[in-house]
Protein backbone atom coordinates (compact mmCIF):
# COMPACT_ATOMS: atom_id res chain seq x y z
CA UNK A 1 0.00 0.00 0.00
CA UNK A 2 1.20 3.51 -0.86
CA UNK A 3 4.41 2.05 -2.31
CA UNK A 4 5.31 0.91 1.22
CA UNK A 5 6.49 4.45 1.99
CA UNK A 6 5.05 4.56 5.52
CA UNK A 7 6.61 1.32 6.73
CA UNK A 8 8.95 1.95 9.70
CA UNK A 9 8.48 5.72 9.33
CA UNK A 10 7.63 7.92 12.30
CA UNK A 11 4.25 9.53 11.64
CA UNK A 12 2.88 12.26 13.90
CA UNK A 13 -0.90 12.72 13.87
CA UNK A 14 -2.57 15.65 15.63
CA UNK A 15 -6.16 15.06 16.68
CA UNK A 16 -5.39 11.35 16.80
CA UNK A 17 -8.00 10.62 19.47
CA UNK A 18 -10.86 11.75 17.24
CA UNK A 19 -12.96 9.82 14.73
CA UNK A 20 -10.83 10.39 11.61
CA UNK A 21 -7.62 10.27 13.63
CA UNK A 22 -8.47 6.86 15.07
CA UNK A 23 -9.19 5.41 11.64
CA UNK A 24 -5.99 6.97 10.24
CA UNK A 25 -3.82 5.57 13.03
CA UNK A 26 -5.37 2.11 12.71
CA UNK A 27 -4.59 2.10 9.00
CA UNK A 28 -1.05 3.43 9.50
CA UNK A 29 -0.33 0.79 12.14
CA UNK A 30 -1.60 -1.87 9.74
CA UNK A 31 0.88 -0.76 7.07
CA UNK A 32 3.82 -0.66 9.46
CA UNK A 33 4.20 2.96 10.60
CA UNK A 34 5.35 4.09 14.05
CA UNK A 35 2.84 6.56 15.47
CA UNK A 36 3.15 9.66 17.64
CA UNK A 37 -0.11 11.38 18.53
CA UNK A 38 -0.99 14.80 19.92
CA UNK A 39 -4.48 15.55 21.24
CA UNK A 40 -5.75 17.64 24.11
CA UNK A 41 -8.33 15.08 25.27
CA UNK A 42 -10.63 12.21 24.37
CA UNK A 43 -13.34 14.19 22.54
CA UNK A 44 -16.33 11.85 22.86
CA UNK A 45 -17.87 9.13 24.98
CA UNK A 46 -17.95 6.48 23.60
CA UNK A 47 -14.63 7.00 21.84
CA UNK A 48 -13.26 4.98 18.95
CA UNK A 49 -9.75 5.71 20.24
CA UNK A 50 -10.60 4.05 23.55
CA UNK A 51 -12.68 1.22 22.07
CA UNK A 52 -9.78 0.19 19.81
CA UNK A 53 -7.27 0.55 22.70
CA UNK A 54 -5.01 2.62 20.46
CA UNK A 55 -3.08 4.33 23.27
CA UNK A 56 -1.22 1.09 24.04
CA UNK A 57 0.12 0.92 20.48
CA UNK A 58 1.49 4.45 20.00
CA UNK A 59 3.36 7.28 21.72
CA UNK A 60 0.59 9.47 23.05
CA UNK A 61 0.93 13.16 24.00
CA UNK A 62 -1.98 14.83 25.75
CA UNK A 63 -1.40 18.43 24.74
CA UNK A 64 -3.39 21.34 23.31
CA UNK A 65 -2.11 22.52 19.92
CA UNK A 66 -2.67 26.09 21.12
CA UNK A 67 0.25 25.64 23.54
CA UNK A 68 3.01 26.78 21.19
CA UNK A 69 6.01 26.06 23.41
CA UNK A 70 4.93 22.48 24.04
CA UNK A 71 4.11 21.81 20.38
CA UNK A 72 7.50 23.18 19.32
CA UNK A 73 9.21 20.97 21.90
CA UNK A 74 7.34 17.81 20.87
CA UNK A 75 7.94 18.22 17.14
CA UNK A 76 11.58 19.22 17.62
CA UNK A 77 12.17 16.20 19.89
CA UNK A 78 10.24 13.64 17.84
CA UNK A 79 11.28 14.81 14.37
CA UNK A 80 8.58 12.83 12.55
CA UNK A 81 9.07 11.78 8.94
CA UNK A 82 5.41 12.61 8.26
CA UNK A 83 2.91 14.86 10.00
CA UNK A 84 -0.86 14.75 9.49
CA UNK A 85 -2.59 17.71 11.13
CA UNK A 86 -6.20 16.82 11.90
CA UNK A 87 -6.69 18.50 15.29
CA UNK A 88 -9.53 21.03 15.17
CA UNK A 89 -12.80 22.19 16.68
CA UNK A 90 -14.91 20.52 14.01
CA UNK A 91 -18.52 20.94 15.16
CA UNK A 92 -20.49 23.69 13.39
CA UNK A 93 -23.01 24.09 16.24
CA UNK A 94 -20.17 24.53 18.75
CA UNK A 95 -18.76 27.35 16.64
CA UNK A 96 -21.98 29.27 17.37
CA UNK A 97 -21.89 28.69 21.13
CA UNK A 98 -18.11 29.09 21.48
CA UNK A 99 -16.72 31.04 18.53
CA UNK A 100 -13.46 32.10 20.19
CA UNK A 101 -12.52 28.52 21.05
CA UNK A 102 -13.25 27.51 17.45
CA UNK A 103 -11.12 30.32 16.02
CA UNK A 104 -8.23 29.79 18.42
CA UNK A 105 -8.19 26.02 17.81
CA UNK A 106 -8.53 26.12 14.05
CA UNK A 107 -6.49 29.21 13.26
CA UNK A 108 -3.88 29.60 16.01
CA UNK A 109 -3.62 25.83 16.48
CA UNK A 110 -2.75 25.43 12.80
CA UNK A 111 -0.32 28.35 12.99
CA UNK A 112 1.42 26.69 15.95
CA UNK A 113 1.89 23.43 14.03
CA UNK A 114 3.42 25.37 11.14
CA UNK A 115 5.63 27.40 13.47
CA UNK A 116 6.82 24.21 15.16
CA UNK A 117 7.71 22.70 11.78
CA UNK A 118 9.57 25.88 10.85
CA UNK A 119 11.48 25.82 14.12
CA UNK A 120 12.45 22.16 13.86
CA UNK A 121 13.18 22.29 10.11
CA UNK A 122 14.00 18.60 9.93
CA UNK A 123 13.05 16.60 6.84
CA UNK A 124 9.30 16.21 7.16
CA UNK A 125 6.36 15.74 4.81
CA UNK A 126 3.35 17.52 6.31
CA UNK A 127 -0.27 17.16 5.25
CA UNK A 128 -2.47 19.88 6.72
CA UNK A 129 -6.14 18.93 6.69
CA UNK A 130 -8.70 21.72 6.58
CA UNK A 131 -12.27 21.22 5.28
CA UNK A 132 -14.58 21.58 2.30
CA UNK A 133 -16.18 24.35 4.36
CA UNK A 134 -13.07 26.48 3.88
CA UNK A 135 -14.53 27.52 0.52
CA UNK A 136 -16.75 30.58 0.21
CA UNK A 137 -19.88 28.53 -0.49
CA UNK A 138 -22.28 30.01 -3.05
CA UNK A 139 -23.79 26.55 -3.68
CA UNK A 140 -22.40 26.23 -7.19
CA UNK A 141 -23.49 22.94 -8.70
CA UNK A 142 -20.24 22.06 -10.49
CA UNK A 143 -18.17 21.88 -7.31
CA UNK A 144 -15.31 23.89 -5.88
CA UNK A 145 -11.81 23.71 -7.31
CA UNK A 146 -8.66 24.12 -5.25
CA UNK A 147 -8.04 27.72 -6.38
CA UNK A 148 -11.58 28.94 -5.66
CA UNK A 149 -12.15 31.66 -3.08
CA UNK A 150 -11.85 30.82 0.61
CA UNK A 151 -14.40 32.16 3.09
CA UNK A 152 -17.43 31.25 5.15
CA UNK A 153 -20.79 32.50 6.41
CA UNK A 154 -20.47 30.83 9.82
CA UNK A 155 -17.68 30.83 12.38
CA UNK A 156 -16.54 27.27 11.66
CA UNK A 157 -16.28 27.90 7.93
CA UNK A 158 -14.59 31.24 8.54
CA UNK A 159 -12.04 29.63 10.85
CA UNK A 160 -11.17 27.06 8.18
CA UNK A 161 -10.89 29.75 5.51
CA UNK A 162 -8.62 31.77 7.82
CA UNK A 163 -6.50 28.68 8.51
CA UNK A 164 -6.02 28.31 4.76
CA UNK A 165 -4.66 31.86 4.57
CA UNK A 166 -2.23 31.12 7.39
CA UNK A 167 -1.04 27.92 5.68
CA UNK A 168 -0.53 29.77 2.40
CA UNK A 169 1.42 32.60 4.02
CA UNK A 170 3.65 30.20 5.99
CA UNK A 171 4.35 28.20 2.86
CA UNK A 172 5.37 31.23 0.79
CA UNK A 173 7.28 32.85 3.67
CA UNK A 174 9.21 29.81 4.92
CA UNK A 175 8.60 26.42 3.30
CA UNK A 176 8.93 27.40 -0.35
CA UNK A 177 12.57 28.35 0.20
CA UNK A 178 15.35 25.96 -0.80
CA UNK A 179 16.79 25.89 2.72
CA UNK A 180 13.53 24.50 4.13
CA UNK A 181 13.36 20.77 4.82
CA UNK A 182 9.58 20.91 5.19
CA UNK A 183 7.34 19.80 2.32
CA UNK A 184 3.70 20.69 2.78
CA UNK A 185 0.36 20.01 1.13
CA UNK A 186 -3.23 20.87 2.02
CA UNK A 187 -6.09 18.36 1.96
CA UNK A 188 -9.78 19.28 1.94
CA UNK A 189 -12.73 16.93 2.42
CA UNK A 190 -16.16 16.90 3.99
CA UNK A 191 -19.41 15.03 4.60
CA UNK A 192 -17.50 12.11 6.08
CA UNK A 193 -19.42 9.27 7.69
CA UNK A 194 -18.40 5.90 9.08
CA UNK A 195 -18.33 3.76 12.19
CA UNK A 196 -16.79 5.20 15.34
CA UNK A 197 -18.00 8.78 15.06
CA UNK A 198 -19.77 9.97 18.21
CA UNK A 199 -19.44 13.73 17.80
CA UNK A 200 -22.48 15.78 18.72
CA UNK A 201 -24.94 17.33 16.26
CA UNK A 202 -24.09 15.00 13.40
CA UNK A 203 -27.07 13.41 11.74
CA UNK A 204 -25.64 9.91 11.30
CA UNK A 205 -24.31 9.83 14.85
CA UNK A 206 -27.65 11.00 16.25
CA UNK A 207 -29.41 8.24 14.32
CA UNK A 208 -27.05 5.46 15.32
CA UNK A 209 -27.27 6.34 18.99
CA UNK A 210 -31.07 6.53 18.86
CA UNK A 211 -31.45 3.40 16.75
CA UNK A 212 -29.27 1.42 19.13
CA UNK A 213 -32.03 2.12 21.69
CA UNK A 214 -34.79 1.32 19.14
CA UNK A 215 -35.81 4.98 19.20
CA UNK A 216 -36.84 7.32 16.40
CA UNK A 217 -34.81 10.48 15.82
CA UNK A 218 -35.78 13.97 14.68
CA UNK A 219 -33.91 15.38 11.69
CA UNK A 220 -33.63 18.88 10.30
CA UNK A 221 -32.98 19.97 6.71
CA UNK A 222 -34.10 16.67 5.13
CA UNK A 223 -33.64 18.05 1.61
CA UNK A 224 -30.05 19.22 2.18
CA UNK A 225 -27.91 17.45 -0.39
CA UNK A 226 -24.42 16.18 0.43
CA UNK A 227 -21.81 14.10 -1.39
CA UNK A 228 -21.53 11.52 1.40
CA UNK A 229 -18.27 9.59 1.66
CA UNK A 230 -16.94 6.93 3.99
CA UNK A 231 -14.07 8.04 6.22
CA UNK A 232 -11.62 5.73 4.43
CA UNK A 233 -12.06 7.73 1.21
CA UNK A 234 -10.43 11.00 2.34
CA UNK A 235 -7.91 9.06 4.45
CA UNK A 236 -6.75 7.22 1.34
CA UNK A 237 -6.38 10.66 -0.23
CA UNK A 238 -4.36 12.04 2.69
CA UNK A 239 -2.06 9.01 2.69
CA UNK A 240 -1.76 9.15 -1.07
CA UNK A 241 -0.78 12.82 -1.21
CA UNK A 242 1.68 12.24 1.65
CA UNK A 243 3.35 9.40 -0.25
CA UNK A 244 3.43 11.35 -3.52
CA UNK A 245 4.78 14.51 -1.87
CA UNK A 246 7.47 12.48 -0.11
CA UNK A 247 8.77 11.42 -3.53
CA UNK A 248 7.94 14.51 -5.60
CA UNK A 249 8.85 17.97 -4.30
CA UNK A 250 6.99 19.65 -7.19
CA UNK A 251 3.79 19.02 -5.22
CA UNK A 252 5.08 21.20 -2.37
CA UNK A 253 2.50 23.81 -1.40
CA UNK A 254 -0.33 22.28 -3.41
CA UNK A 255 -3.91 21.77 -2.19
CA UNK A 256 -6.13 18.81 -3.05
CA UNK A 257 -9.83 18.05 -2.72
CA UNK A 258 -10.95 14.54 -1.78
CA UNK A 259 -14.56 13.58 -2.30
CA UNK A 260 -16.87 10.91 -3.73
CA UNK A 261 -18.25 10.49 -7.20
CA UNK A 262 -21.09 12.78 -8.29
CA UNK A 263 -23.67 9.99 -8.04
CA UNK A 264 -23.13 9.87 -4.27
CA UNK A 265 -24.96 13.19 -3.83
CA UNK A 266 -28.04 12.32 -1.80
CA UNK A 267 -30.39 14.16 0.50
CA UNK A 268 -30.24 13.68 4.24
CA UNK A 269 -33.63 11.98 4.07
CA UNK A 270 -32.46 9.44 1.47
CA UNK A 271 -29.27 8.75 3.42
CA UNK A 272 -31.23 7.92 6.56
CA UNK A 273 -33.71 5.75 4.70
CA UNK A 274 -30.81 3.71 3.32
CA UNK A 275 -28.96 3.48 6.63
CA UNK A 276 -32.10 2.38 8.50
CA UNK A 277 -32.47 -0.73 6.32
CA UNK A 278 -29.71 -2.38 8.38
CA UNK A 279 -31.50 -1.73 11.68
CA UNK A 280 -34.57 -3.96 11.47
CA UNK A 281 -37.17 -1.18 11.46
CA UNK A 282 -40.59 -2.04 10.06
CA UNK A 283 -40.56 1.22 8.11
CA UNK A 284 -38.76 4.56 7.89
CA UNK A 285 -41.45 6.23 10.02
CA UNK A 286 -40.14 4.18 12.95
CA UNK A 287 -36.57 5.31 12.26
CA UNK A 288 -36.91 9.09 12.00
CA UNK A 289 -39.26 12.04 11.68
CA UNK A 290 -38.68 15.46 10.19
CA UNK A 291 -38.68 18.71 12.15
CA UNK A 292 -38.35 22.27 10.87
CA UNK A 293 -36.34 23.33 13.91
CA UNK A 294 -33.21 24.62 12.14
CA UNK A 295 -31.03 26.26 14.76
CA UNK A 296 -28.27 27.67 12.58
CA UNK A 297 -27.31 28.33 8.97
CA UNK A 298 -26.65 25.22 6.89
CA UNK A 299 -25.76 25.15 3.22
CA UNK A 300 -28.12 23.29 0.93
CA UNK A 301 -25.31 22.11 -1.35
CA UNK A 302 -21.55 21.83 -0.86
CA UNK A 303 -19.63 19.82 -3.42
CA UNK A 304 -15.95 19.45 -4.28
CA UNK A 305 -14.36 19.07 -7.69
CA UNK A 306 -11.68 16.38 -7.34
CA UNK A 307 -10.21 16.48 -10.87
CA UNK A 308 -6.85 17.75 -9.61
CA UNK A 309 -6.40 14.73 -7.30
CA UNK A 310 -7.24 12.43 -10.21
CA UNK A 311 -4.81 14.16 -12.56
CA UNK A 312 -1.88 14.80 -10.20
CA UNK A 313 -2.18 11.88 -7.77
CA UNK A 314 -4.13 9.31 -9.80
CA UNK A 315 -6.55 9.27 -6.85
CA UNK A 316 -10.28 8.65 -7.08
CA UNK A 317 -12.97 7.49 -4.70
CA UNK A 318 -13.17 3.73 -4.16
CA UNK A 319 -16.60 2.92 -2.73
CA UNK A 320 -19.99 2.97 -4.37
CA UNK A 321 -22.78 4.63 -2.38
CA UNK A 322 -24.24 1.26 -1.37
CA UNK A 323 -20.89 0.23 0.15
CA UNK A 324 -20.58 3.54 1.98
CA UNK A 325 -23.98 2.86 3.56
CA UNK A 326 -23.14 -0.78 4.32
CA UNK A 327 -19.75 -0.04 5.89
CA UNK A 328 -21.26 2.64 8.13
CA UNK A 329 -24.36 0.80 9.31
CA UNK A 330 -22.64 -2.56 9.80
CA UNK A 331 -19.88 -1.05 11.97
CA UNK A 332 -22.36 0.62 14.31
CA UNK A 333 -24.74 -2.33 14.30
CA UNK A 334 -21.94 -4.70 15.29
CA UNK A 335 -20.73 -2.29 17.97
CA UNK A 336 -24.15 -2.03 19.60
CA UNK A 337 -25.61 -5.47 18.90
CA UNK A 338 -22.89 -8.12 18.66
CA UNK A 339 -19.97 -9.49 20.62
CA UNK A 340 -17.60 -9.04 17.69
CA UNK A 341 -14.30 -7.37 18.54
CA UNK A 342 -14.66 -3.86 17.13
CA UNK A 343 -10.94 -3.61 16.29
CA UNK A 344 -11.35 -6.74 14.17
CA UNK A 345 -14.36 -5.14 12.48
CA UNK A 346 -12.39 -1.95 11.78
CA UNK A 347 -9.43 -3.80 10.26
CA UNK A 348 -11.84 -6.01 8.31
CA UNK A 349 -13.35 -2.90 6.72
CA UNK A 350 -9.91 -1.45 5.93
CA UNK A 351 -8.95 -4.72 4.25
CA UNK A 352 -12.17 -4.80 2.25
CA UNK A 353 -11.64 -1.18 1.22
CA UNK A 354 -8.10 -1.99 0.06
CA UNK A 355 -9.32 -5.02 -1.87
CA UNK A 356 -12.05 -3.05 -3.64
CA UNK A 357 -9.44 -0.44 -4.57
CA UNK A 358 -7.17 -3.19 -5.91
CA UNK A 359 -9.92 -4.54 -8.16
CA UNK A 360 -10.22 -1.01 -9.57
CA UNK A 361 -6.43 -0.91 -10.05
CA UNK A 362 -6.03 2.30 -8.09
CA UNK A 363 -2.38 3.32 -8.03
CA UNK A 364 -2.06 3.75 -4.26
CA UNK A 365 -2.71 0.02 -3.70
CA UNK A 366 0.73 -0.87 -5.07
Amino acid sequence: MFNDIYRDKKVLVTGHTGFKGSWLITWLLKIGANIVGISKDIPTNPSMFEELKIEKKIKHYQEDIRNLSQIVEIISDEKPDFLFHLAAQAIVSTSYTNPIDTISSNVMGTANILEALKTSNHECTAIIITSDKAYDNVEQVWGYQEDDKMGGKDIYSGSKGAAEMIIKSYFHSFFKEKDSNIKLAIARAGNVIGGGDWAKDRVVVDCMQAWSQKQSVEIRSPEATRPWQHVLEPLSGYLNVGAKLFEDATLNGEAFNFGPRAEQNHTVEQLLKDLSIYWDFKGVDDAFNITDNILFHEAGLLKLNCDKALFSLKWQATLEYKDTIRFTSEWYYDFYNSDKNILDKTIEQILEYENIAKTKELSWTE
